[in-house]
């Protein structure tokens, strides 16, 4: 039987305002994926395939992670981020509608942002709502088709899409997943008659003890 495990990056740049200064981990975010790493061997975790974006944070979060696995890591752009700095900047130049500075605007910004995008009222933006929603799933079924376990290292965005497309989530409900999913959280899906059904969202096994409860990050 296969089974999809969808590991979201350690925490990345906060303080970055675009796409390619996000993308490196933290120190926080490298321990977070040491951590998930010793986990998963202390529990004997051996997957089939190891799944990463081509993105810096998906490639050094795998490594930090370094999952046993016989096979060598398949990189998919398939799996990587949507820009969320890019359609931010398109919304404000186009639509006078700011990047936030704070963690409660984030969450207002976000499900506007993704109005917009769905709604092709970004002129310019780096691929269509659509494609980013049919890429998902086409790879999620690519995966899905293969036997034994797959441990998958993306996106926060990308994950939430996994939670649109397969359980049908409309588009507030997708906007509050991808604000919820967690640093290193782990998400699982079985394949059931030809379907993916959810098996666990946003775990964090590896970061309940008391003393890590501080590296529970969402950004």
């Amino acid at each position: 039987m296969s089974q999809i495990v969808l590991v979201r990056h350690g925490q990345a740049n906060t303080v970055a305002r675009d796409d390619i200064t996000y993308d490196r981990l933290s120190e926080l975010g490298h321990r977070q994926a040491r951590w998930l790493g010793e986990h998963l061997r202390e529990r004997g975790d051996v997957f089939a395939q190891i799944w990463t974006g081509t993105l810096q944070r998906h490639v050094e979060t795998a490594g930090a992670i370094d999952a046993e696995s016989p096979a060598a890591a398949i990189r998919d752009e398939r799996l990587n981020e949507l820009e969320y700095f890019t359609l931010a900047r398109l919304l404000a130049e186009q639509h006078d509608i700011p990047l936030p500075d704070s963690r409660e605007g984030f969450v207002r910004h976000l499900p506007t942002l993704f109005s917009h995008w769905k709604d092709g009222k970004l002129e310019g933006a780096p691929e269509r709502f659509e494609h980013f929603e049919a890429r998902v799933r086409d790879v999620l079924g690519e995966i899905a088709a293969t036997r034994g376990r797959s441990l998958v290292v993306t996106s926060g965005g990308l994950i939430g899409m996994a939670m649109r497309v397969t359980l049908g989530l409309d588009m507030a409900a997708f906007s509050t997943v991808c604000l919820s999913v967690q640093n290193t959280s782990l998400s699982s899906w079985l394949p059931i008659d030809d379907k993916l059904a959810l098996t666990q969202f946003n775990a964090l096994p590896h970061l309940d003890a008391p003393d890590r409860l501080f590296a529970q990050t969402h950004i």
